[in-house]
């Protein structure tokens, strides 16, 4: 597993970048999507051996493979996240995937944390994201609900950040239901 120990990107924690990314810079020229997410803080690179282990984490149902990022995991977050006193977010999934995957994934690390996860949303779609293209992603509607209210920050939690659609949904409902900073922390970059 390659730590992600030099962040690139400062705003979705790509290691390969030096200052603010081309990704990053074209969702700030977003009319929807501009200012909504503080940043992304990824522990791993997405690599083809993390390929690997979230296969057989997440789609074998190799549930144990997560105590293996524990340490690295508590150690980043509390690094960058340690003072933001945010409530910490889980991403929701569809029933049908909960049952298929028996566990959510943004749920376990959220646990590994140490923390309560906070159920500010529901999902109103059950299409995996990961099975769209990134084109796919953009155009695709906010498939998220909010369903409760938020007064202070919060840190949303995910395995792997990817395009950065899914915290952006889910971060523009948090800021139109006037949260005043939303993070998202993920395993993966």
């Amino acid at each position: 597993m390659k730590r992600i120990d030099q962040i690139g990107c400062p705003r979705c924690g790509r290691e390969d970048a030096r200052g603010i990314c081309y990704d990053c810079e074209r969702w700030e020229q977003s009319n929807v999507y501009a200012g909504v997410l503080e940043k992304n803080v990824a522990v791993y690179a997405y690599n083809e051996f993390a390929k690997e282990i979230v296969a057989k984490w997440k789609y074998r149902g190799d549930f144990i493979l997560i105590r293996a990022f524990a340490e690295a995991v508590q150690t980043t977050y509390h690094q960058h996240y340690r003072d933001v006193g945010a409530d910490v977010a889980v991403i929701p999934l569809s029933e049908q995937r909960l049952l298929e995957r028996g566990f959510n994934q943004s749920d376990a690390i959220i646990q590994m944390l140490g923390f309560d996860s906070h159920d500010f949303f529901t999902r109103r779609e059950s299409e995996k994201q990961s099975k769209r293209g990134r084109r796919e992603r953009m155009e695709a509607g906010n498939p998220f609900e909010l369903v409760r209210g938020v007064t202070g920050p919060v840190v949303l939690v995910d395995d792997i950040y990817t395009t950065g659609m899914t915290v952006r949904h889910l971060a523009m409902l948090l800021k139109e239901a006037g949260c005043p900073a939303v993070y998202s922390f993920t395993l993966f970059r």
